[in-house]
Order: structure tokens, then sequence, then C-alpha cells
């Protein structure tokens, strides 16, 4: 598999407190990377330095062999580079098709710059069926739709855009079983398409190691443990978060 992002030696501190002292990963196409750790642990200061919100403090990430020094989240996703965080940022009370071309709209040509909502309608449904995510309109407001589903269309969202490296921070977050299942097809579908490299924020270790190909762990801003995912468990990965515990009682 050919390598999509890779980071190494990234070190992030605000004020005295270090929330990445030296973490290293790399992200194949086609792969997917569960990241696991508590909160506080220094996941979301990672995937934000990935996305060019924040600026290491040393490190270096590289896009497909590339070293890159994003200036801002839109110079990461020129590189490829989307997120889709646990807000989702979609707006409840505009359609499926307005909320997949926000901050992006289609517009007419002509001096009045009308909106075209017939090609956002289409250009939406294509998008939604390429990867198999069934809705009865794209008119719907996204509000009417299940979490499952809203999960869904921010993926679809970030997929539209052509991204080649997608990161996903909790999507299965507080969903009951069914609507889990929507989104681990979902992942499952984009992995199998082999050309996007897939990244996912967690904290439920059984179903992040049903779906990732490989599986870190964060403590303290560094990474404690690595592994394919075929060949640990949950119960190995707990048993390490119990001895932090242990020790930090202990001590």
């Amino acid at each position: 598999m050919t390598e999509a992002i890779r980071a190494e030696g990234l070190v992030k501190t605000f004020g005295n407190v270090v929330a990445l002292n030296g973490v290293s990963l790399s992200v194949a196409r086609g792969e997917m990377l569960g990241i696991l750790g508590d909160n506080g642990a220094g996941k979301s200061t990672l995937i934000k330095i990935l996305t060019g919100y924040h600026r290491p403090d040393a490190g270096q990430v590289y896009v497909d062999g590339k070293p890159v020094n994003f200036a801002s989240v839109d110079d990461a996703r020129a590189h490829g580079i989307e997120c889709v965080y646990q807000d989702l940022a979609l707006v409840n009370g505009l359609s499926i098709y307005h909320n997949m071309f926000l901050k992006r709209e289609l517009l007419w040509g002509g001096p009045l710059k009308l909106l075209n909502h017939r090609e956002m309608r289409r250009r939406a449904a294509a998008a939604l069926a390429e990867i198999g995510i069934a809705v009865a309109s794209v008119d719907l407001e996204v509000g009417a739709l299940s979490g499952g589903q809203r999960q869904a269309i921010a993926v679809a969202r970030a997929v539209s855009t052509n991204a080649r490296i997608l990161l996903l921070d909790e999507p299965l977050a507080a969903m009951g079983a069914r609507e889990a299942r929507l989104i681990i097809d979902l992942v499952e579908r984009l992995k199998s398409r082999g050309d996007i490299a897939i990244a996912m924020i967690a904290h439920n270790y059984a179903q992040t190691l049903e779906i990732c190909d490989r599986v870190i762990l964060v403590q303290h801003g560094e990474i404690t443990f690595e592994s394919p995912a075929g060949a640990t468990s949950a119960e190995e990965l707990l048993e390490i978060v119990r001895r932090e515990y242990r020790a930090a009682r202990a001590g």
C-alpha cells in the first residue's frame, strides 16, 4: 500500500502542558488506523495538527512522501485532508444537498449569481449513491435524519471534495447498534476503494478493532502501544490502561 500521510516526532505544548511528545505515525491508502486513548491523552491535538488547525512545535508531517507545513485548515484541505468532527458542522434547518455544498455553493452564470439548486441536487444525490448512502430525497432537512444518517452525510460531504486522507473524530460516539452499523459499513466501503487513507479517533476498543487495520494507544501525549488490529484485543488494551491507573494511584 502507498503511504498517504506520515508524522514524525510531533511535539506540541500549551504553556506548561505537553499535549504531544514525539508522536510518529503513518497511514497508507486503503488502510484504516484506529487512534485510541482517554480524554486529554493528546488525540485531538494530533488530529488538529494533521488538519492544519495547529502547528507543531517540533516534528514534521509528510503527505505523499513530501514534507508539508500547513498554514491553515484550507491549506491542509488543498492537500486532500478532510476531518469529520463530532459536531459534524451540519445545519439542521437546511436540506441534505445544501449541507453537502455548504460554503462551496454552485452558482448559475450571469450577473445575479443565483444558486444552481438543480445541479447541487444532482451532484449531492450522485455523491451519496457512489458511497452507498440511501436517502428518500436530498431535499430532506438534515434535522429530520437520525444520528447515523447525519454522520453519513458529513462523511459523504468530506469525500465528495475528493479527499484522499479522511480523519474521523469519534464517528460512533453515542450511537445505538443499528446506527453504528450504518457508519461501520460506510467506512468499510470507503476503505475498500483503496484510494483513501482513514484515521479514526475512538473510545470503543471492540468496534475499533473490528473495522481498523492497525491501532495505536495514546497516553499522556505519547504512543504507548501499536499493533495490527488482528494481533491484539480489547482486553489487552484495557489492561494497559488499567496498569496506568494503578501506577497513578500508587504514585
